[in-house]
């Protein structure tokens, strides 16, 4: 702050909004990739704002980008490009800073935007995100002030890009020895070990809470899973009315729909859930509880899920077929020397609040601090 202070230098600081300091495009004709195949592959943004390298078989929209803002409607996400194509370019807005420095509008945007991201996911709202121009009665001070905050922030930009990416490889190295030794420690010879069919060990829930008794730590929507075998995070949807389906410590919770997505939970706390959940209760106590959670999280099991899924568009686990997959079954004592092996892994790759991805996280949370602070001016010309 103190530095901001030396910066500015007693300016008084003007807040416009978005609207005001950029020019809103439209996207372009869409035409067919070939008329631009000369220039090379060049970045391809989707409507998920994620980059795609080279071309697709589909049209697009070509974009040569004078430094461009890429706005997403009901995306967290905002891209600066200097030259994209976009790819399916309904519900993306196409932002050019009116101002000299663009990349200090794109700075300032997606700051104040993160900050309050729940209601600014649309572009009716978010084009009301306020910027903050220092030195408005003076361009060419307002300029430097701008430019230095862009170095900065260029500079912790690349900086966390680079830790995260050596975090990101490291991570990737992990999981891949995570997956041998999962694979190998869950591989049984034919007559090694007992099998039995999910259903002869487990059944669906059959518990009952109260809506009185949930909120947003204890209730479990498919919404609040996370995919890829994260565990879950609070739920901003919790029920205000009714009954649902109870889960207890060492149930294993499996989101119902599009199976692919691998959500997946092992209930450290009892608490309530919805039809798009599938609860999981073991019932024969020779099972370790965290042993079952491994087995079901293998990418076998959801490569049986989704085969004998139902739909096409929105595909469901067939619960039927669910039951009928089969479990393989060591002693206890195997089976808490395999846990505690793939309990360290889980940890190290998946943790959310240990191992790696916390470190990642942490780094990303880190630069949106210091890029806080940097863009943390007073608020005495606020339109009203």
């Amino acid at each position: 702050m103190s530095y901001l202070d030396k910066l500015l230098d007693g300016a008084n600081v003007e807040w416009k909004t978005l609207r005001e300091v950029v020019s809103t495009l439209t996207a372009p004709t869409k035409v067919n990739k070939e008329a631009y195949q000369k220039t090379g592959k060049m970045p391809i943004i989707d409507q998920g704002l994620k980059f795609i390298a080279g071309y697709t078989d589909e049209s697009f929209s070509p974009v040569k980008s004078d430094k461009y803002i890429i706005f997403g409607d009901h995306s967290e996400h905002i891209k600066y490009v200097d030259f994209a194509f976009i790819q399916g370019a309904d519900g993306l807005k196409i932002l050019k800073p009116k101002c000299d420095n663009p990349k200090y509008i794109y700075y300032t945007f997606i700051n104040f935007y993160q900050k309050e991201l729940n209601y600014k996911r649309h572009w009716s709202t978010a084009k009301e995100t306020l910027i903050p121009i220092p030195c408005p009665d003076n361009p060419k001070k307002s300029l430097e002030i701008q430019k230095e905050i862009v170095r900065i922030l260029d500079t912790f930009t690349e900086l966390t890009a680079e830790l995260t990416a050596e975090l990101t490889a490291e991570l990737t190295a992990r999981k891949k020895q995570y997956n041998y030794y999962r694979n190998q420690l869950l591989s049984f010879k034919e007559n090694e070990v007992e099998r039995k069919p999910l259903g002869k060990i487990a059944e669906y829930s059959r518990k009952r809470i109260n809506f009185s008794s949930i909120d947003k730590s204890n209730y479990v929507g498919v919404d609040n899973l996370l995919q890829n075998k994260l565990g879950k995070t609070d739920s901003n949807h919790v029920p205000i009315e009714g009954n649902l389906t109870g889960y207890s410590i060492g149930d294993v919770l499996i989101g119902n729909i599009r199976p692919y997505l691998k959500k997946i939970w092992l209930a450290n706390n009892t608490g309530g859930t919805n039809g798009d959940v599938l609860v999981v209760h073991i019932t024969d106590k020779t099972v370790n509880s965290r042993y079952l959670y491994q087995v079901l999280a293998d990418d076998n099991f959801f490569a049986y899920n989704m085969q004998h899924a139902k739909g096409a568009k929105m595909p469901r686990g067939n619960k039927q077929k669910i039951m009928e997959y089969i479990i393989p079954i060591p002693s206890p004592e195997e089976q808490e020397r395999i846990v505690t092996i793939l309990d360290k892994f889980d940890i190290l790759t998946t943790s959310i609040s240990e191992g790696l991805p916390r470190e990642i996280e942490l780094r990303k949370k880190q630069y949106e601090y210091y890029r806080d602070m940097l863009l943390t001016f007073p608020k005495d010309n606020i339109k009203e």
